[in-house]
């Protein structure tokens, strides 16, 4: 990968020389994309879209830039500073931003080897993880401009029918357990007691800790499907991905919260209502709305892997997260138990 253009452009913004700039990239895949910027002034994180995509709502750089900048505005401790947004597409084929680069630790499906994780550390990495997704819920949206990002009204609703659209789009299997659910989910819209702004993929592995504690969050990552929103909808995503020791082993793919020492879902509710003062008597429809959305999102994949455009030989086994997905969301509705 070239990055000559680019050093020249940053040397520039960050006062040094194009040949004392080190630019590697860090993560991949679907999302955005991260490259660490290492310079004589410091070191930066940079994002950009996936190479090769059009420029969707999701990879919007300049949106999710000012999407930290509202939050950095608002006061909100755990979102990375932004440094600069670049348009010109000429410097690195699309635009980009810079923001500060936070060191320490992500826990994705599996703890690294070199790390004693305790039940005592995943009890106390529940609490903080909600502590800071409720903190962010409580932001104020209209000094900050966080209000400016999204469209509360009807929210919930457009969620809902939207995703409902895209399964049916996205749809190659009959699994009826994912449409019934749609039609339950479209019949039962709640009406939402407060507007927030909400991540929308909050859980452990877009948490960056801090390696001496392995409790401590120092940044919360991946703004780029950030808006406004019912509070409730981030909370139920993140349920849907708040695995337990009890659920199907696909499901436990996507976080660690099944191991022991973490909250439970039920444990996620109590505390969840405690600390923000909103009524979770209905988070039923909120965690099946969540387990639907992870569904979709899987199908989607799925289908793409069917069609040929996506070539990860894991992806095949997606379709059965779209009907274990599928199957807890219907339960819940039936049961009214998450």
């Amino acid at each position: 990968m070239e990055f000559g253009t680019l050093k020249e452009y940053l040397a520039q913004k960050l006062s040094c020389k194009p040949e004392e700039i080190e630019i590697n990239q860090i993560s991949g895949g679907f999302s955005n994309l991260t490259f660490s910027v290492l310079t004589p002034n410091g070191k930066f994180a940079l994002r950009r879209p996936p190479f090769g995509d059009k420029i969707a709502k999701a990879h919007d750089m300049n949106r999710e830039f000012k999407v930290l900048e509202s939050l950095n505005k608002a006061g909100y401790s755990k979102s990375p500073k932004p440094i600069f947004c670049c348009e010109d597409e000429e410097v690195f084929g699309a635009p980009f931003f810079l923001m500060d680069f936070v060191e320490g630790l992500i826990v994705r499906n599996k703890i690294p080897s070199n790390i004693n994780f305790e039940p005592k550390h995943f009890n106390r990495l529940s609490q903080n993880a909600l502590d800071c997704l409720i903190e962010l819920h409580k932001l104020d949206l209209e000094d900050s401009g966080l209000i400016q990002l999204g469209k509360p009204e009807g929210y919930v609703e457009r969620q809902v029918f939207g995703w409902s659209d895209r399964y049916l789009k996205a749809k190659t299997n009959e699994l009826p357990e994912m449409e019934e659910s749609a039609n339950w989910l479209k019949s039962n819209l709640p009406t939402s007691q407060r507007v927030s702004f909400i991540h929308n993929d909050f859980k452990y592995d877009n948490l960056i800790l801090d390696p001496n504690t392995l409790t401590d969050i120092k940044a919360v990552l991946d703004w780029e499907m950030a808006t406004v929103g019912d509070p409730l909808m981030d909370l139920g995503t993140s349920l849907a991905y708040w695995a337990q020791d009890d659920d199907p082993q696909i499901l436990k793919m996507f976080n660690l919260s099944h191991l022991p020492g973490n909250f439970t879902r039920k444990e996620v509710v109590d505390y969840y209502q405690k600390q923000s003062g909103l009524d979770l008597s209905n988070m039923n429809f909120y965690y099946a709305f969540g387990l639907f959305k992870v569904g979709v999102i899987a199908q989607q994949i799925y289908k793409r892997f069917v069609q040929g455009y996506a070539k990860d030989p894991r992806f095949e086994a997606l379709i059965h997260v779209v009907e274990a997905a599928g199957k807890k969301a219907l339960k819940t509705v039936q049961t009214q138990k998450i």
